[in-house]
C-alpha cells in the first residue's frame, strides 16, 4: 500500500488482520485465517487446493457429466466443511478425526454419482436399495453440514418443508398434496437435477466457484488497496470522506466479489475505524459498510452467486441480468453516498487532511493493469461470450499478471522488464485475435509457473497462487452448501406444486392491488431471509411470488429483482441482519444497533425495487407505461431521473437534515413526496414534483441565513 495509506491505517487504528469471529457459532461470514492447527490444518489447506484445481480444470475442459460434476462438488463441500469446522472448533484430536470421518462419508456420497452414473440413469424412478441409503444419508450430512456453517435458522426452514414432503397429505385443503413414498421422495431429492443436484448447485459448481476464485486473486494481487487508494484520493478529503470512501470503495470492491458479508470484514477493517476516528458514531460508521458492502451482490459485473443462479432459472444470457442491475446499482450506492454526505453536514464532520491522502492518478499510474482482467471480462460477458468462458479467460488473464510480475522481477534491468511485459501483451493479443484457446492458455501458464519456479521471487509468487487458491475454496463452502441445501424447497415444489397455492394468493391480492401483492412478496422475502443467506432467500421467493407477479404485468426479470433485491435487504434488517453482526466486532458495536442504522442508510434499497416494478425501463425493461409516450431510451432517462429525486427525498427524511436540520413537518412533507413519486395514481408525478419543488425552494430560503454565518 502507499504510504499515505499506510499513515491512514496507523491514524484510525484499523488493523490488516481480519476479526475472527471469536465465538464461532457458525461460519456464516467466513472462516478465521488459515485452515486449522498443525498437519489438521495442512490435510485442510491440501483438500482446498484440490477442490479449486478440480473446479478449474472443469470450468476449462468439461470432462465429466453435469450430474458428476455436481456430485463431486458437493462432496468436496461436505468433505472440507466437516474438516475444516472441526479444525476450528473440536478441542481434542478425537473430535477432529470424527469430524474429518463425517467430510470422508459426505465425498463417498457425492462421488457415488460419478461411480454408478451410468447405473442412476438406467433405474432412474426404481432406486435400489443402496440409492436409497446413500440419498438419505446425503439428507443428513449436508442438513448437518448446513447447521454447523450456518446455524439453526436454514435448515430448520428445509427440514419443515422435508416433513411436510413426508406428511403433507394429512393436512386440510388447500395446503395438503396427494402423498409421496420415501423411495419417490429420496430418488427426487438425491439423485434428480430438482432436489440437492439442482439448478443452484449447478451454477454453485461452475459459476460461482470460478468467480470467487477470480476474486480471491484479484485480491492476491493487489486490488483492493488500488480501490482503497482511488477511493482516499477522490472522496478523502471532502466533507465527511471517510464514509464516502467507505461507500465508493465498497462498490468497487463489490465488482469483484459478488459477497456482501466478505466484504465487510476486508473493506471494513480500514473504512469503519477510519470512520469512527473522524467522528462518526460507531453504530453509524458499521451501518454505513454493512449497506455498501451488501450492495456488492447488485453490482456488475460479477453480482452476487444468486444472479448466476437468476440467468440460469430464466435461460437468459448473464449480460442481460448485468444490464438489469446496473441502473439500480448505481442509485444504490448513490443513495448510501447521499445519505452520509447528509449525515455529515448534520453533524458537522469534516475530510481527511490532503497530505494524508495517496493521488488517485498516481495510484491508477502505478497499478492501472490490475483493471484488465475485470474490463477484459466486461468486454467479454457484453460480447456473446458465456460467464464460465468469460471468467475463465479473466482468471487466466488475472493469474497471468501475477506470475508475470513474479517473473520480471527476476530480471536486474528495467528494460529487460519492458521487453517481457510487451512480449507477454504480444502473446495475449495474438490469443485474443485467435479465440482464446483454453488450451494455449493453459500452456501459457504453465510456461510462467515454470519460470517464477527459478527464483526466489517467483517462488514466493507461486505460494500467493496457492494461498489464493485454497482460500477461495474456503470461501465457497457456505454459499455452496445453502445452495445444495435449497435443493429440498425446490424439489417439495417441483414434486408437489405448492408454490402454485401461494402464487395464487398472491395474484388474487394482485387483482385488488398491485401495490399490496408487491408488500406481500417484499415482507416475505425479509421474514425468509432472517438468518439466512441471500442465494436460499432469493430462490424460495423467486420460485413462489415471481411468476404470480409476471402474470400481474411485471416484466420477469423486474420479478426476479425484485426478490434478489429484498433477499439482500434482509441481511440489513434486524433482528438477525448477518451484515450487521459482521461489523459488530470491527466496530465494537451492538449489532442490533447497527442493524437500524443499516436499514436507515439502505432506505432506498427498499423502495428502488417498487419504482423498477411501476417504471420498468429503470431495469432496461420493456414494458414502461412512459415508453409509449416518449420512446424507450427517453423514458429511461426519466425513471433514473425519476428514481433519483425519490431517493434524495427519503435521504432527507431519514437523515432530517439538507442545507440545515429539517423539522418535523418538512420530513412529513419530504416522504409524502416521495411516495408520490412512486406511487402510480392520476396526477401522482406532477404532485411529488411540486411538493418537493415547493419544499426546498422554502427550506432553502429559510435557511440562507445560516448557510451565510456558516460560510462566513
Amino acid at each position: 500500500m502507499t504510504s499515505q495509506t499506510d499513515q491512514l491505517h496507523e491514524l484510525s487504528g484499523a488493523s490488516e488482520t481480519p476479526v475472527e469471529n471469536a465465538a464461532l457459532d457458525n461460519f456464516e461470514h467466513g472462516f478465521p485465517p488459515g485452515f486449522g492447527p498443525g498437519r489438521w490444518g495442512l490435510l485442510a489447506y491440501a483438500v482446498a487446493l484440490a477442490f479449486a484445481c478440480f473446479q478449474i480444470v472443469i470450468s476449462a475442459w468439461h470432462v465429466l457429466p453435469s450430474q458428476a460434476v455436481r456430485g463431486i462438488h458437493v462432496g468436496f463441500l461436505l468433505l472440507l466443511s466437516f474438516g475444516l469446522v472441526a479444525n476450528f472448533k473440536a478441542k481434542t484430536n478425537a473430535g477432529r478425526w470424527a469430524g474429518w470421518a463425517l467430510g470422508v462419508i459426505g465425498f463417498g456420497v457425492g462421488l457415488y454419482q460419478l461411480v454408478f452414473y451410468a447405473d442412476l440413469i438406467l433405474r432412474d424412478g426404481d432406486p435400489s436399495t443402496a440409492d436409497l441409503v446413500v440419498g438419505t444419508l446425503l439428507i443428513v450430512l449436508i442438513f448437518e453440514a448446513a447447521r454447523r456453517l450456518m446455524g439453526n435458522a436454514l435448515p430448520i426452514m428445509c427440514g419443515v418443508c422435508l416433513l411436510y414432503w413426508f406428511f403433507g397429505q394429512y393436512l386440510p385443503s388447500p395446503f395438503n398434496h396427494r402423498g409421496y413414498g420415501f423411495d419417490q421422495i429420496i430418488g427426487h431429492l438425491s439423485f434428480g437435477t430438482e432436489g440437492f443436484y439442482g439448478v443452484p448447485t449447478y451454477v454453485s459448481a461452475t459459476y460461482i466457484f470460478l468467480f470467487i476464485v477470480f476474486g480471491s486473486f484479484l485480491e492476491k494481487a493487489g486490488m483492493i488497496h488500488l480501490f482503497n487508494d482511488v477511493s482516499l484520493g477522490l472522496f478523502g478529503s471532502a466533507r465527511g470522506g471517510p464514509a464516502k470512501v467507505a461507500v465508493f470503495s465498497s462498490g468497487l470492491m463489490g465488482m469483484i466479489s459478488g459477497s456482501g458479508v466478505a466484504n465487510v470484514v476486508t473493506v471494513g477493517q480500514f473504512t469503519i475505524p477510519l470512520m469512527i476516528k473522524f467522528g462518526y458514531r460507531r453504530a453509524f460508521a458499521a451501518g454505513v459498510e454493512a449497506t455498501a458492502s451488501m450492495g456488492g451482490q447488485i453490482m456488475p459485473p460479477v453480482m452476487g452467486a444468486a444472479a448466476f443462479i437468476m440467468a440460469e432459472t430464466l435461460g437468459v444470457d448473464y449480460s442481460e441480468i448485468v444490464k438489469a442491475a446496473a441502473i439500480p446499482a448505481v442509485l444504490y450506492f448513490a443513495s448510501a453516498f447521499w445519505m452520509v454526505h447528509l449525515e455529515a453536514g448534520k453533524h458537522g464532520l469534516k475530510g481527511i487532511e490532503r497530505r494524508l491522502l495517496p493521488s488517485p492518478l498516481k495510484a491508477l499510474r502505478e497499478r492501472w493493469y490490475l483493471a484488465l482482467p475485470l474490463a477484459v471480462l466486461v468486454f467479454m460477458l457484453f460480447h456473446g461470450f458465456t460467464p464460465l468462458f468469460a471468467g475463465t479467460i479473466g482468471l487466466a488473464l488475472t493469474v497471468g499478471l501475477l506470475l508475470g510480475t513474479g517473473v520480471a522481477l527476476g530480471f536486474k534491468t528495467m528494460t529487460l522488464r519492458v521487453i517481457f511485459w510487451v512480449g507477454l501483451g504480444l502473446i495475449a493479443g495474438a490469443l485474443l485475435r485467435d479465440g482464446m484457446d483454453v488450451r494455449v492458455v493453459a500452456g501459457l501458464i504453465a510456461g510462467l509457473i515454470a519460470l517464477n519456479a527459478l527464483t526466489i521471487g517467483g517462488r514466493a509468487t507461486l505460494v500467493i497462487c496457492r494461498n489464493a487458491l485454497a482460500d477461495a475454496a474456503k470461501t465457497a463452502l457456505p454459499v455452496g452448501i445453502a445452495c445444495a441445501i435449497v435443493g429440498t424447497i425446490i424439489g417439495l415444489m417441483t414434486q408437489t406444486g405448492i408454490g402454485t397455492t401461494f402464487g395464487a394468493w398472491v395474484i388474487g391480492l394482485g387483482k385488488t392491488s398491485l401495490f399490496l401483492a408487491l408488500v406481500l412478496t417484499m415482507i416475505l422475502s425479509i421474514l425468509l431471509g432472517t438468518g439466512i443467506p441471500t442465494i436460499p432467500t432469493y430462490i424460495i421467493v423467486a420460485a413462489l411470488a415471481a411468476p404470480a407477479l409476471q402474470q400481474l404485468g411485471v416484466p420477469l426479470i423486474v420479478s426476479h429483482m425484485f426478490a434478489f433485491y429484498y433477499g439482500i435487504m434482509a441481511d440489513l434488517s434486524p433482528p438477525v441482519a448477518l451484515a450487521a453482526l459482521a461489523a459488530a466486532p470491527i466496530a465494537k458495536e451492538n449489532p442490533d444497533k447497527i442493524g437500524w442504522e443499516a436499514m436507515r442508510v439502505a432506505l432506498a434499497g427498499y423502495v428502488i425495487p417498487f419504482i423498477a416494478v411501476y417504471s420498468p425501463a429503470l431495469m432496461l425493461q420493456q414494458g414502461d407505461p412512459m415508453s409509449a409516450l416518449i420512446g424507450f431510451w427517453p423514458s429511461v432517462i426519466y425513471a433514473v431521473f425519476k428514481a433519483s429525486v425519490a431517493i434524495g427525498l427519503f435521504g432527507i427524511v431519514a437523515i432530517g437534515y439538507l442545507f440545515d436540520r429539517l423539522n418535523v413537518t418538512e420530513r412529513i412533507l419530504a416522504f409524502v413526496a416521495a411516495v408520490f413519486l412512486f406511487g402510480e395514481f392520476a396526477y401522482s408525478d406532477a404532485l411529488g414534483y411540486l411538493l418537493t419543488a415547493a419544499l426546498v425552494a422554502r427550506h432553502w430560503w429559510e435557511t440562507r441565513g445560516q448557510r451565510a454565518s456558516s460560510t462566513a
